[in-house]
């Protein structure tokens, strides 16, 4: 779908990259030209990433760094361009979550996520973006939220509350830091299956009552996002800030419409169903 040199002459850091959804994002962005920095608590995967990424001709380092502590975001922004040049392109994908009822949280529970998905992209946008400011470079920023930014969500209170005011961060951004030619946007994915979090969080029947309140069926593919992350990230998209787009199959526009319950009955059964409502004749 997109020239093989479409980020080319981009530096574009990945926090989470190295598994999930973050890595799908950064193989695409290599691919397309991009040499890309990743980011993450665990040196591991950023390390089999990094990999992965030259073995297939791209460009890429990692550098550890957890962050919800400032001062680490610092270092490992440092090492990044020290190996790879001056960052232009940001993409806040780290994240936390679990189910929990709300009324069995720990204050430590609940401090955990916010920190993480809230403060940890606020640190990393503040220290991308101050460096952006100070070379008067530009630049186009990337936070991965969710649907239920805007309607919340039962038993994920806290990442609710963080990826809110996640959302709102992009919005004010985009607003206030266009004078500095730096873009931001977001992407509200639905359902993706990925190690770890998809896992935990759609155990037993989940899976399939999940992929019944999607109207295209099924779940999305981790392409499909990163080929979205790539859009908004090229030049291509310079008229695009402060835009939340949804990938998710229609999922939370069904969840919102009163009689969308009855798309998942076949739709002949549907329409019987419908004929016994109607009122009498005469």
């Amino acid at each position: 779908m997109y020239a093989p040199d479409l980020l080319a002459r981009q530096t574009i850091l990945v926090t989470g990259g190295g598994s999930g959804l973050g890595r799908a994002m950064a193989e695409r962005f290599a691919a397309l030209g991009a040499r890309v920095g990743l980011l993450g608590r665990r040196p591991e995967p950023l390390r089999d990433t990094t990999e992965a990424i030259r073995a297939a001709g791209g460009v890429a380092a990692w550098a550890s760094a957890d962050v919800r502590d400032p001062a680490q975001v610092a270092a490992a922004v440092d090492a990044i361009e020290a190996e790879l040049g001056p960052i232009d392109g940001l993409v806040n994908n780290a994240a936390g979550n679990f189910l929990a009822a709300t009324e069995d949280l720990s204050p430590n529970a609940f401090d955990a996520v916010v920190r993480i998905v809230l403060h940890g992209t606020f640190h990393t946008t503040q220290e991308v973006g101050k460096r952006m400011i100070a070379r008067g470079s530009g630049g186009t920023m990337l936070s991965i939220v969710t649907t239920y930014a805007w309607m919340g969500s039962a038993f994920v209170v806290p990442s609710a509350a963080a990826k809110a005011g996640v959302l709102a961060m992009v919005r004010s951004l985009a607003v206030e830091w266009a004078t500095y030619g730096i873009r931001h946007n977001a992407i509200a994915p639905g359902p993706f299956p990925t190690e770890g979090a998809f896992t935990r969080l759609m155990a037993g029947d989940l899976e399939r009552e999940a992929k019944a309140q999607i109207p295209l069926g099924r779940f999305g593919e981790p392409g499909e996002l990163a080929d979205l992350a790539a859009y908004l990230m090229a030049p291509g998209s310079a008229y695009v800030t402060g835009e939340c787009v949804v990938i998710d199959g229609g999922e939370w526009l069904k969840a919102g419409q009163e009689f969308s319950r009855y798309t998942n009955l076949p739709r002949a059964d549907a329409k019987r169903a419908f004929g016994s409502m109607r009122p009498p004749k005469g």
